[in-house]
């Protein structure tokens, strides 16, 4: 009768990994919480930088990542222009003549960022704007 009490008092093991789950689910929350913040202040850094035609965004019809950019984009509010290279002939000559290798590929600025690196088209937008000599 003792013995049985002390087995009771132990937690199974579905107790535990119960814990577990509801740690690992507190966890993926505050990450992606905290992803969402960091996105939204790296909008409001592009949104603050960028001018109108500051960066055009190449992308294809069949790109999920082109269509999330984008959203993200307009989401934000930051000026941009996207031009498809399947149904625009300049587009499609300026992705090649930039050498890309996918979609998207941005040109900030005059200067190629291959796929949508917020960091780096924020770093191309911080450079001091050059006089046209």
């Amino acid at each position: 009768m003792a013995d049985e009490a002390i087995t009771s008092s132990k937690p199974g093991r579905g107790a535990g990994l119960g814990s577990l789950a509801l740690i690992l689910l507190v966890v993926l929350g505050l990450n992606q919480w905290l992803g969402s913040r960091a996105a939204h202040g790296e909008g409001q850094v592009l949104r603050e930088l960028a001018r109108p035609g500051d960066i055009l965004m190449l992308s294809s019809t069949t790109c999920a990542i082109c269509k999330s950019a984008s959203a993200w984009l307009k989401a934000q509010q930051v000026p941009h222009r996207e031009c498809l290279i399947e149904d625009d002939a300049a587009c499609a000559a300026e992705y090649r003549a930039r050498g890309a290798i996918g979609t998207p590929t941005f040109v900030v600025r005059g200067q190629t960022v291959l796929g949508f690196d917020r960091r780096r088209i924020g770093e191309i937008l911080r450079e001091p704007v050059k006089e046209a000599s």
